[in-house]
């Protein structure tokens, strides 16, 4: 057996799920050179739920707090100098729809804090000025304003919300909208670039044992640490550890149950709609249109890729929220127990009448707000999964660790952006950082030499191996 001493130089640390939160905790780790073993169900790494944006201030969400949307405005800045070659630079708009029956002024002294914060943060480090200059943070736009910009033609490269404004001008009904718009830099995140580089750095290192298409079928902790038994086809195999992460996701609880650590928590299934609108001529930014959740006017976002590809949320129940899709844990277990059927999904694929019929209506929602959007048509499997929220608060969107014991902490991120800050989170708590002063460039030099183009070509690879269109794995916009 080694001494104290000698585990605390070189650690064991066994992470079991390697969605965007176990990869990113084991880059981190395992780039501060500490003994890391991935372990992940799939036959991949990040493929869990959709991600497509950072959420760089919250701006997406109007019922969570201030303290949350400054969170996941450090957070997101970190993520973006951690995974360098994996945003979309182009704008996202918020607008409140006549229907949804909010007032967008609500929006704008929140709006006015996280730019000051975000002007703070980049007086700071200058390194921290990824979401453009602060003071473009954000910018207003009245009916006037996009009465002005209709007609003009738009550069095959937009530059500025003026620019990227344009096709919103032409195609939105403008009547239907109440003002002002709020235009905030709210860029794209690639989930098929987060899995390239994850999966470009791991296998780059040495300290990082991967096993994919493996599934954890026993934890029991001893005096020494942790022992993991993992299920391949190559059998039945036993390692010990010093530290244990759970980073199943939504299968947390399962983890927590092996290892009788109780937690409270929710899982909610969502799906967004992978479609394409062959008669665009623009490019666009996003556009999130408020709406109640849940109700028939639920919110519908507009998410842009290449080549007039579209993914489309819309927060109804036929939509992108499903019938009891939202469960929590109970006295018996910590795991929610999602209905048999949205489970299926996840584990087996989609019912092709259920995901043309979903996509559908996805297309209609949105159309209600863009017209012409009644053109487009569905394009393939729905990006879908099911996300944890850790405790009963179902509007939590700012979270990263937590900690049971010495040697086990969970990774609870809601949001993709809030993993960095768990990675370190969990570094300095079991002192596993070579020094806690390295900026986050000087802390990854692996990540850090990857190029776009090595990133681009393994994600337009994982996107076709996952039966996706390459466009959701390319790069867009650029302002």
């Amino acid at each position: 057996m080694n001494s104290t001493n000698d585990r605390k130089s070189a650690p064991k640390v066994a992470i079991i799920g390697a969605g965007i939160a176990g990869s990113t905790a084991a880059m981190h780790l395992a780039e501060q050179g500490v003994n890391v073993h991935l372990i992940e169900k799939s036959p991949s790494l990040v493929s869990g739920p959709p991600i497509c944006h950072l959420h760089a201030g919250g701006n997406l969400y109007r019922e969570i707090s201030l303290e949350q949307c400054l969170e996941l405005l450090t957070q997101s800045i970190n993520s973006v100098r951690l995974y360098p070659h994996t945003l979309n630079r182009r704008p996202t708009l918020i607008v409140v729809p006549k229907s949804d029956g909010g007032d967008p002024n609500a929006l704008l002294p929140r709006l006015t804090q996280i730019q000051s914060v975000y002007q703070k943060l980049v007086e700071q480090d200058i390194a921290n000025k990824v979401l453009g200059e602060p003071q473009d943070y954000y910018q207003l736009y009245y009916r006037d304003d996009l009465e002005a910009l209709k007609g003009q033609p738009q550069p095959k490269d937009p530059q500025g919300f003026d620019e990227w404004l344009i096709p919103f001008a032409e195609q939105a009904d403008l009547d239907g909208m109440t003002y002002p718009i709020v235009a905030v830099q709210e860029h794209g995140w690639s989930v098929f670039r987060i899995a390239a580089t994850a999966s470009l750095v791991l296998e780059q290192l040495d300290n990082c044992q991967l096993s994919v298409a493996s599934k954890v079928v026993d934890v029991t902790e001893n005096e020494q640490g942790w022992s993991v038994t993992v299920e391949s086809a190559e059998g039945l195999h036993t390692q010990n550890y010093d530290y244990v992460i759970n980073a199943c996701g939504f299968k947390t609880g399962s983890i927590d149950d092996l290892v009788a650590k109780k937690r409270t928590r929710l899982v909610e299934f969502k799906a967004a709609y992978v479609t394409h609108w062959q008669h665009n001529q623009y490019k666009w930014p996003e556009v999130i249109f408020h709406g109640p959740r849940g109700s028939k006017n639920g919110m519908a976002q507009l998410t842009p890729y290449a080549n007039n590809v579209f993914q489309l949320h819309g927060m109804t129940k036929d939509i992108t929220l499903f019938e009891d899709g939202l469960v929590t844990s109970n006295g018996e277990s910590s795991q929610p127990m999602l209905p048999v059927r949205l489970e299926n999904k996840i584990e087996h694929g989609w019912p092709e009448q259920v995901q043309v019929s979903r996509s559908m209506r996805a297309i209609e929602h949105m159309s209600r707000f863009v017209p012409d959007y009644a053109s487009a048509t569905e394009f393939g499997t729905p990006l879908f999964g099911a996300q944890q929220i850790p405790g009963d608060d179902d509007t939590l969107r700012a979270a990263d660790v937590s900690f049971d014991g010495d040697n086990y902490a969970r990774l609870e991120i809601v949001k993709g952006s809030s993993a960095i800050e768990a990675a370190m989170k969990i570094a300095q708590q079991w002192g596993l950082a070579k020094n806690a002063t390295d900026s986050i460039e000087q802390a990854h030099p692996v990540t850090m030499a990857l190029t776009e183009q090595m990133v681009v070509e393994r994600a337009k690879a994982l996107a076709f191996q996952r039966n996706y269109p390459v466009e959701l794995a390319e790069i867009y916009g650029e302002y």
